[in-house]
């Protein structure tokens, strides 16, 4: 991959490997049980391929005040079940319990250190730049035991902290083959995809698809946008539907101070590309705890809507058939509730079944993937939400960043470090 460091430039066996993993997982809130290891299989292959290495696992779940902030035992020992490998979890992040297993780990050897956010320098500053995530002192510790730093971690891609961006120029920093995949797959959405190019977005994080729109439209190679969920219903009201006021109160709540910013990027596609949008035609609301279709011209409506329509549905299924590339982000429901689960599902079924391309874009739409034993039956399905988002949006990603800085300080001088392959 041009300008990164990946596995296949390297030789890691023998060595010692720093491995930064985003396995942050949705956890069951009475027992702490793993509700999706979507994430944890996806570094699988990386693991396989690091096998002759001494592999130490850095990873995070949530951050410090949350619910769901743990340990990463469970991880740990699930991750385990998943390689059919033993993994030893150390309860320490960069103390000297830490640096002492290290030490003392033996080629084949995996153990996974403590939740990262733990450490106050990798959760309790802000960091300007990556150079000032570079001179902390869990960056000095775990360099001075490693010879390489290989990162996973594209669902926090679009972050900065010590253990995502401090060792660019202390260690070679190489691309994982999951961050590998995810670079290439999204690049692809947004430089060379097959034509026609349709992109789905819905969701409740309104400027987030929004801004990905148009983006994708800057680049002059998406061909259809349909709009749909919480998105698609700002994208009607904006096109001079009243949705009644139930829910443009959900829409401005839910974005708050961005409001004003998501109209206008929303405005700018309906004025100037109104032949790129894609609208619903048709809605499901929750009326008296019950599904009940609405056409659009039936609106305003005192209900929630909930879920595109079947006109819609079926305006949208030749797009889908016919398309080269399909990028897809955010459901087209509050698919939550099973009654309102169908539009989502129906165009997840549509992705699965067409020759298209099909890349998912992470977050909800990439659990709903995983949930229903769809992953292998798309292109790509991944592992990114926020960082996702940010990257389609054209948004400065700090990890890639990294990347290609220590590709930079470090390609020219594998062969001296021992590590050329």
């Amino acid at each position: 991959m041009e300008g990164v460091l990946t596995l296949e430039d390297v030789d890691l066996a023998g060595r010692t490997v720093l491995y930064r993993v985003d396995v942050n997982s949705p956890l069951e809130p009475s027992t702490g049980r793993l509700l999706d290891d979507g994430r944890l299989r996806g570094v699988i292959p990386t693991l396989e391929a690091l096998e002759p290495s001494k592999v130490v696992i850095l990873g995070h779940q949530s951050r410090p005040g949350k619910s769901d902030f743990t340990s990463m035992s469970r991880h740990c020992e699930r991750l385990s079940e998943i390689l059919e490998r033993p993994i030893k979890f150390v309860s320490d992040v960069c103390g000297d319990e830490a640096i002492e297993e290290i030490s003392k780990m033996s080629d084949g050897e995996i153990i996974f250190l403590d939740n990262v956010r733990k450490n106050e320098e990798e959760y309790g500053v802000k960091y300007n730049s990556n150079e000032d995530t570079e001179v902390t002192d869990i960056v000095a510790r775990l360099s001075s035991v490693s010879d390489a730093f290989v990162t996973d971690a594209f669902a926090a891609a679009h972050r900065r902290s010590p253990t995502l961006t401090g060792f660019t120029n202390s260690l070679p920093c190489i691309a994982g083959t999951l961050m590998e995949k995810e670079i290439s797959s999204l690049r692809t959405a947004l430089r060379d995809p097959p034509s026609p190019y349709l992109a789905i977005l819905g969701g409740a994080k309104c400027d987030d698809s929004v801004r990905v729109a148009l983006n994708l439209i800057s680049k002059g190679e998406v061909d259809r946008i349909a709009f749909v969920g919480v998105t698609g219903n700002l994208m009607l009201w904006i096109d001079g539907n009243d949705i009644g006021e139930i829910n443009r109160d959900f829409i401005r709540n839910s974005l708050g101070d961005d409001f004003e910013i998501a109209w206008e990027m929303a405005e700018r596609i309906l004025s100037e590309h109104p032949d790129k949008a894609f609208l619903p035609i048709d809605v499901a609301v929750e009326s008296d705890g019950r599904r009940t279709p609405l056409s659009i011209d039936d609106l305003p409506t005192e209900d929630p809507i909930y879920d595109v329509g079947i006109e819609t549905l079926r305006a949208l299924k030749p797009l889908v058939e016919n398309a080269g590339c399909i990028l897809w982000n955010g459901p087209a429901s509050y698919f939550e509730l099973p009654e309102f689960a169908f539009g989502t599902i129906e165009i997840l079924n549509m992705c699965t079944e067409t020759n298209a391309m099909t890349i998912i874009g992470g977050g909800h739409t990439s659990a709903l993937v995983n949930s229903r034993g769809a992953a292998t039956l798309v292109s790509h399905n991944s592992t990114g939400g926020g960082s996702t988002m940010s990257f389609l949006s054209g948004e400065p990603m700090p990890v890639i960043a990294s990347l290609k800085d220590s590709c930079r300080k470090h390609s020219d001088d594998l062969e001296g470090l021992g590590l050329a392959s």
